[in-house]
């Protein structure tokens, strides 16, 4: 039987990623998988390959497609994920670990994540299942929007609560750093902005400056609606790869600074969600506690002002840059 391969990246032109030629390779492949799956999954029959993101230089995700020999009729997903640096051991670590603390897809509370499976060295690449469901950037919109940010909420602070020791370190410090780099990049492709960039970079070092650090816990650090996937009642975190030891308002602050962008961009109104923001906020400093209530309205502010600059990376964005601009100068005054 033909299995078919997809591959509209071309991956295997990235010199970085050449390795994967054989991950492409349908005989190989199904090799691997027997060899490095786990015992119910090891008789499983490759059906099809399929890339499905790629980063050139840096990494990919391939989608394999398997049937079980004793279930011909259900269908098996594996994602594969791949980095040119070499295997990502870490994440595949740290989501073993967060499965066996009660993240598996049948918790009681249904927050979970998607099941890690297996590793491929030679492929450089670790696998999990790949789970069903809808974005919330999606549903946040909807209705239902208002319970689901509660939810989100507690699905965050279950995993700040997991205290699976991270193996490295984000503060407040390190968000400067960033905003310090990209900003004035966009000072370079609109030189008349470079004293409004700057006064905004002057705001971030004030606000830092008063923002207080709690204890410091292990958080998501990329965590915004895309990183969330619903399948009815259950809640699936995704994307774990930049887990670190962090104030935990932070994942807050970033997930109401993209709905806030997101409400800018889709909606015509940076408040159109405003009432998910304070469900989200809310919901959250009932677990957590008032006193990280500071840092996720500073953590929402850089990341806003975060967003200035990656609007200028996307054409169907750079037409909001500046009202994001204008949006921030507001917000710090």
């Amino acid at each position: 039987m033909t299995i078919p391969v997809i591959d509209p990246f071309n991956i295997t032109t990235d010199s970085n990623l050449s390795f994967l030629t054989a991950a492409l390779n349908p005989i190989t492949v199904q090799q691997e998988l027997t060899k490095n799956l786990p015992q119910p999954l090891q008789k499983s029959n490759l059906c099809a390959i399929k890339v499905i993101r790629h980063k050139p230089g840096r990494r990919c995700l391939i989608e394999y497609n398997l049937t079980h020999p004793n279930h011909s009729t259900i269908p098996i997903t594996l994602l594969g994920k791949v980095r040119a640096k070499g295997t990502d051991f870490k994440s595949y670590q740290l989501n073993q670990a967060l499965w066996q603390k009660g993240f598996t897809d049948n918790s009681n509370d249904g927050i979970s994540i998607p099941e890690p499976i297996a590793i491929i060295p030679d492929f450089q690449m670790w696998l999990q299942r790949k789970v069903p469901g809808v974005t919330a950037t999606k549903l946040l919109p909807q209705p239902q929007g208002i319970t689901l940010a509660k939810r989100i909420a507690e699905a965050i602070h279950k995993l700040h609560q997991a205290k699976i020791p991270p193996q490295r370190c984000h503060t407040i410090a390190d968000e400067l750093r960033i905003l310090h780099e990209r900003l004035p990049l966009v000072s370079q492709l609109k030189p008349q902005w470079e004293p409004r960039l700057e006064q905004i970079l002057a705001g971030c070092d004030r606000v830092a400056a008063i923002t207080p650090e709690p204890q410091l816990l292990g958080i998501h650090r990329d965590f915004y609606p895309d990183q969330i996937l619903i399948d009815n009642n259950r809640l699936y975190l995704l994307d774990l790869d930049l887990y670190c030891q962090g104030n935990p308002g932070l994942d807050i602050g970033n997930f109401i600074g993209h709905i806030t962008e997101q409400s800018l961009r889709t909606l015509g109104n940076s408040e159109a969600l405003v009432d998910r923001e304070n469900a989200l906020a809310e919901r959250f400093i009932q677990l957590a506690g008032e006193a990280l209530r500071p840092a996720i309205q500073s953590y929402t502010t850089l990341t806003l002002v975060r967003h200035i600059y990656i609007s200028t990376q996307f054409p169907d964005r750079c037409q909001f840059t500046e009202s994001l601009l204008e949006l921030c100068e507001q917000r710090l005054k």
